[in-house]
């Protein structure tokens, strides 16, 4: 039997370097996306996400030697959630496109602030105002960086990346909702050959053809995506959530230094501004979120 995840060292620093590897991954497969949509069309390239992640989701399945998995009994959300993945990845995808690697993924992390929101109307959870106070500082933070009405040439691709942020908030909860009553392998499978499907009836029209470097960095991607999420599992199962949830943030700084590695691109005072307001009421959330849960009985 696994032990359970603890916040005492070394398991809370064993489980804190898997969550840094885990960003690191997310980080990169960011800046392939973006080195990729430069001259590719979004369609492919989140259709070879998707053949990735099912080849991987074959190798369960000759491992599992069942396709017992593949039932369940919430059929229309399963593919509800599916839809919300390839809404959100297309969105920020083609957002990304336009955008600086760091103002897009630090756009990005407004999900959470939606998920809160979210959740009192779709979950029936309870939201006190000094948590609704920090949703609205950190939407504050969001409008610094897309800065309206200020002549920003890339003002519609953040506006693009805030939708991706909601449209991913619910993507959040509906798993909340499955994970109640369905097995994670389930979830996952239902999302992978949704994508799948989907993104293989419009690829054609999309199609171009693509060198081996492109495909061989469309193969590195889908193995980040699977490394992250095993690395994600083992950090779990090492340290709580709750102790690793500060860490998502630091996204943001990988994603400063990718972007100024490979695209030379740094971002301004008003970027850094709307990051740090923005994780700043990330984190009032999480430390409240916390409080509440030792004050449940």
């Amino acid at each position: 039997m696994s032990q359970p995840a603890s916040a005492d060292a070394p398991h809370a620093l064993r489980g804190i370097g898997f969550m840094a590897a885990t960003l690191l991954f997310y980080a990169l497969i960011d800046a392939i996306t973006k080195y990729l949509s430069a001259e590719y069309p979004v369609i492919f390239i989140l259709w070879a996400r998707y053949v990735f992640q099912t080849l991987f989701l074959a190798v369960l399945l000759v491992r599992a030697g069942s396709i017992s998995f593949l039932r369940t009994q919430r059929l229309g959300l399963q593919s509800v959630r599916a839809g919300l993945n390839i809404a959100t990845n297309f969105c920020f995808i083609f957002g990304l496109s336009f955008l600086p690697l760091a103002d897009a993924v630090t756009l990005f992390m407004v999900g959470p602030l939606f998920v809160t929101a979210l959740s009192v109307p779709l979950l029936g959870e309870k939201v006190g105002p000094r948590r609704w106070a920090a949703v609205g500082v950190g939407f504050v933070g969001a409008l610094i960086i897309v800065r309206p009405g200020m002549g920003d040439s890339f003002q519609w691709a953040s506006l693009l990346m805030i939708l991706a942020a909601l449209i991913n908030a619910l993507f959040q909860i509906s798993t909340r909702k499955l994970s109640a009553t369905e097995q994670p392998l389930t979830t996952q499978a239902y999302l992978t050959l949704t994508g799948l499907a989907v993104t293989s009836a419009f690829v054609p029209f999309f199609w171009v053809h693509a060198p081996i470097g492109v495909l061989a960095l469309l193969a590195v991607q889908g193995v980040l995506g699977n490394a992250s999420n095993l690395c994600l599992m083992v950090a779990l199962r090492h340290t709580p959530a709750s102790t690793l949830a500060p860490f998502n943030y630091g996204t943001v700084a990988f994603a400063a230094v990718f972007g100024y590695l490979i695209f030379d691109q740094f971002p301004d005072h008003w970027t850094v501004t709307g990051a740090l307001v923005i994780i700043a009421s990330g984190l009032y959330i999480i430390h409240r979120e916390s409080v509440r849960r030792r004050a449940l009985p």
